[in-house]
């Protein structure tokens, strides 16, 4: 080996892990099942970065990734390759607009939201579980198996910067869910949850995480796949 050439290779291999660090970011995939009040399954699979979350519904083909830090959205239907690039704030206005039109409005009243501890315990998927109720107004609203085998910084992060980023007129609209989850927060991550309030009009009647990894997660992960065709939506009209 000729002189230098050694020291050119660390040189060489230590600016190429550089690059890899720059095209990465820690993250977090959690594959989990979704059952509705009529019984028919899901599969979900969340990403989560930093300021970006996507969900995939492997069983619709549709995928949903939100960048929290440039205010966009963007939505995929993988089985017609096309995809909607919008601003999560117009995503955010019209929503607003659209639940303000539902006959029962935005605003359901305020309850008190109380945590319980049951002192039952179990493993699930290989994770170790305590089951705790939430109770809304003293009535039991949600039932999760909560574990602590599992760190939650990155999840926190996505989620504080989720908060951060909605104005405050739709954070209201999600005020008991955001108190829920901050008292879950200290007993830890949900692995089985049941749903028994039909307040929301939420669909979801029990939510499972089957697995749980932390990886790195390019950049790609976070973009529309090459080749598919942007479709490009007007703003709504009132």
């Amino acid at each position: 080996m000729k002189k230098g050439t050694f020291g050119t290779l660390l040189v060489t291999l230590a600016f190429l892990v550089m690059l890899t660090f720059q095209e990465c970011f820690a993250g977090v995939v959690i594959h989990q099942v979704m059952k509705d009040r009529e019984g028919t399954t899901s599969a979900v699979v969340l990403h989560y970065s930093g300021e970006q979350l996507r969900t995939d519904n492997t069983g619709s083909g549709l995928t949903t990734i939100m960048d929290f830090k440039d205010d966009r959205m963007i939505m995929i239907d993988h089985r017609s390759k096309q995809y909607v690039d919008t601003k999560l704030s117009q995503w955010e206005k019209e929503m607003m607009d659209r639940i303000k039109k539902e006959p029962q409005g935005i605003q359901p009243k305020a309850r008190k939201i109380t945590v319980r501890k049951t002192g039952e315990t179990a493993t699930l998927n290989g994770f170790r579980t305590e089951k705790i109720q939430i109770l809304a107004g003293g009535e039991l609203i949600e039932e999760d198996w909560v574990t602590r085998d599992v760190d939650m910084t990155e999840i926190e992060r996505t989620m504080e910067r989720a908060v951060q980023g909605y104005s405050k007129e739709f954070g209201a609209a999600m005020q008991e869910g955001r108190e829920i989850y901050e008292k879950i927060k200290p007993y830890g991550f949900p692995i089985l949850v049941k749903d028994y309030s039909l307040a929301q009009g939420l669909a979801i009647d029990v939510l499972e995480v089957k697995q749980w990894e932390q990886k790195e997660l390019g950049k790609e992960v976070f973009v529309p796949p090459s080749g598919y065709e942007r479709i490009i939506v007007e703003p709504s009209k009132k």
